[in-house]
């Protein structure tokens, strides 16, 4: 049930100022963190992960791996390989305030998300991890990565005896 009461602020406005608060957080505060709360680095870092969007396709010959990043360069996006079978797709999308400010915007509401982002993809073992590949175009990421073909089937063979 969606309650709304006249002169309190939504949740998506809420959401985009906790955001931008954690933009300014940094590893340092987490000194005063409770032993048993995750710090504000790790929330940050989930919440990227969890607002980046992805598709994976299995297709005969590999997998392709399919992130949306509308308004992000191409140059200030990370492809990365971890722990031998872990691809890392990473990033941050900014928003110009210079500009804004130079042309006078302001902002009457902002529900597209800015700062960093952060997908991670644990691969198959089937995965040839010299042969990756990445192109990002029209605001969409396509990973491919091939597959290792599989070993040919091994026929018995039969060895002739003497009677």
């Amino acid at each position: 049930m969606d309650v709304r009461f006249p002169g309190f602020v939504d949740n998506i406005f809420l959401n985009n100022i906790q955001d931008m608060l954690d933009q300014f957080t940094d590893e340092v505060s987490d000194t005063k963190q409770q032993p048993n709360n995750p710090s504000r680095v790790y929330v940050r870092d989930t919440k990227a992960m969890a607002r980046t969007p992805a598709d994976i396709k299995d297709l005969p010959n590999a997998y392709q791996y399919i992130v949306d990043m509308p308004g992000v360069k191409p140059s200030e996006v990370k492809v990365q390989l971890e722990d031998d079978h872990v691809l890392v797709v990473s990033g941050e999308r900014r928003r110009d305030k210079e500009k804004d400010e130079k042309e006078g915007v302001k902002y009457v509401k902002m529900e597209r998300r800015v700062g960093k982002f952060m997908r991670k993809f644990e691969l198959p073992e089937n995965a040839n991890l010299e042969k990756i590949s990445a192109v990002c175009q029209d605001g969409v990421l396509t990973v491919t990565v091939e597959k290792v073909p599989p070993p040919k089937p091994k026929f018995p063979k039969t060895i002739e005896y003497k009677l």
